[in-house]
């Protein structure tokens, strides 16, 4: 069996702890994502899957369990270790690409490596360009992120994302957003990606077509696993 990327045991998450109106949203999630796994995770809304996603994401922390990513337990971390694994580990893909619309693309896909080494050189530029080409964008690379189409634009958050090799990508509703063509484009992009780099995806969606299309399919129900 491949090594785990991604494991969660016992993860809780309530809000307002202690208070007359304190809330569990997740009870006990157990979930381990191989490396190179391309995984849909599901469910209705309102069943805890944005809560999850941040857990994982490590923009929220859990009450209770323990979470391990690319070998790294991170129950003991604190809020700088945090952010230097999320940044080392994580790549993001929202169904809103959040580009910057006055840069270009490739500047775009420059920002995460940017933001790790705090300045730009000769080998970000080749690694940005490199990434565009993977992505089929080579000849948008100096448009700005405002004059692409929706789809151009989440092609490019995928190249962001991809930016700095990380252990395991999490696509939130990437596709949300899209019509029909630019949606399987997209999802196809991702799993292109997946196979030829071996990069872990964890796809959170609604798009039952696309969930059958994936590895495996995680069911997250009021804040459960269900089968």
């Amino acid at each position: 069996m491949a090594e785990a990327v991604l494991l969660l045991q016992g993860i809780r998450k309530a809000y307002n702890v202690g208070t007359p109106s304190e809330t569990e949203v997740l009870h006990g999630i157990d979930i381990t994502v191989a490396t190179g796994e391309f995984c849909a995770v599901i469910g209705p809304s309102g069943s805890g899957k944005s809560t999850l996603l941040n857990i994982i994401g490590l923009l929220d922390r859990p009450s209770g369990g323990s979470l391990r990513i690319d070998g790294q337990d991170t129950g003991g971390l604190d809020e700088a270790a945090l952010t230097t694994l999320r940044g080392q580990s994580i790549g993001f893909v929202f169904q809103y690409h959040h580009l910057i619309s006055a840069f270009t693309a490739l500047e775009n896909v420059m920002l995460p490596l940017l933001v790790r080494r705090g300045f730009a050189n000769s080998e970000m530029r080749r690694t940005a360009e490199r990434l565009i080409d993977q992505v089929q964008l080579s000849p948008f690379a100096d448009s700005r992120a405002n004059t692409m189409s929706g789809g151009q634009q989440q092609r490019v958050a995928i190249a962001r994302a991809l930016a700095v090799d990380p252990a395991i990508v999490l696509a939130d509703e990437p596709t949300g957003n899209l019509d029909t063509k630019s949606a399987e484009g997209v999802f196809e992009l991702m799993r292109s990606v997946n196979k030829e780099r071996g990069t872990t995806f964890l796809l959170v969606t609604h798009n039952m077509d696309l969930a059958r299309r994936c590895d495996r399919t995680i069911q997250i129900v009021d804040g459960r696993v269900v089968p």
